[in-house]
């Protein structure tokens, strides 16, 4: 019989779910010290690098691993191209905007956006799923709201880069829900979908002798192939932790990202913090401990049905 301290198969397996979600979320939460390093590209050409080199490096991928025709198959299902090409449609987006956001120095609005981001599902949850809404989720997402507004209010103008990265990732969240892909299968016939036009664009643009390509130095153009790697590797380990681990501690554990974003803001790159962004974070800040804590609670509460059933 095992000990109290005895460290099992369980055991071994949360502890890598545990590495390899930290890695995941922290890496995606230091990846505005990446693309700050390459600014001075456009954003738009950013993109299309973005995702001419994640193609390649999952399409390589999964080559390697045998599973590019099974996935390729899967397109023959009714109804997953179409979801395919809207989900194609909503990371680009939310890409384009995060590059974006990096080069004119709005990382705050970043943080702020994927503070928001798991209550922004919980109300697509709610409106499009029906799923119902606990009181003290209902408590979160109020919170949020006026966390939002406040900032709308102070700032004359709604914060359009938090909202836009919110609602696209959570709308994409929900549309890849109800596709029958994994994260990385998905995401590779995602970026496919989209790189004939990247590389079109990347044509476009150093036709005339413009465009990194046509004018940059090897070290540059490796750092931008670097955007695979940086687009590839925290998705592999988020898989693998979430595999790995309960729902709730995955939902814990994605608040790092955006404290990472938050503290290389402030720290970092010195954007200003104001009284209107320190009531609208304690806002948001307050929302997520109520949303966490509602999580841990139901969660146990399930745990501890299941064991007085057995």
């Amino acid at each position: 019989m095992s000990g109290p301290h005895s460290s099992g198969p369980d055991t071994t397996e949360a502890r890598a779910g545990v590495a390899f979600a930290l890695g995941a979320f922290l890496f995606w939460g230091l990846a505005p010290l990446y693309f700050k390093t390459v600014v001075a590209v456009p954003a738009l050409e950013l993109l299309a690098h973005r995702v001419l080199w994640s193609m390649l490096l999952l399409a390589g991928l999964l080559i390697a691993l045998g599973r590019l025709r099974p996935v390729l198959l899967q397109l023959s299902i009714p109804g997953v191209l179409p979801r395919l090409l809207a989900s194609t449609t909503l990371i680009s987006v939310n890409w384009l905007v995060f590059i974006w956001a990096v080069g004119q120095a709005r990382v705050l609005e970043i943080s702020l956006g994927y503070y928001i981001n798991p209550l922004v599902n919980v109300l697509l949850g709610m409106l499009v799923l029906r799923e119902r809404l606990s009181p003290a989720t209902s408590v979160a997402v109020l919170l949020a709201a006026a966390g939002v507004m406040n900032l709308a209010w102070q700032a004359d103008g709604l914060p359009w880069v938090s909202l836009a990265l919110a609602f696209s990732f959570g709308v994409y969240g929900l549309v890849r829900k109800l596709t029958p892909l994994g994260p990385i299968d998905g995401l590779m016939m995602e970026t496919a979908l989209v790189a004939p036009l990247a590389i079109g664009f990347l044509i476009w643009t150093g036709w005339d002798g413009g465009g990194v390509i046509a004018n940059g130095q090897v070290s540059f153009l490796l750092l931008l192939a670097a955007a695979g790697p940086v687009t590839a590797i925290p998705l592999i380990w988020y898989a693998a932790g979430a595999r790995r681990l309960r729902y709730t501690t995955i939902g814990f554990l994605q608040y790092l990202a955006p404290t990472c974003h938050f503290l290389i803001a402030v720290l970092v790159f010195g954007e200003p913090f104001d009284t209107a962004q320190l009531v609208t974070f304690a806002c948001i800040w307050a929302a997520v401990a109520i949303f966490t804590a509602d999580g841990v609670m139901r969660s146990r509460r399930t745990g501890a049905v299941r064991e007085s059933g057995r």
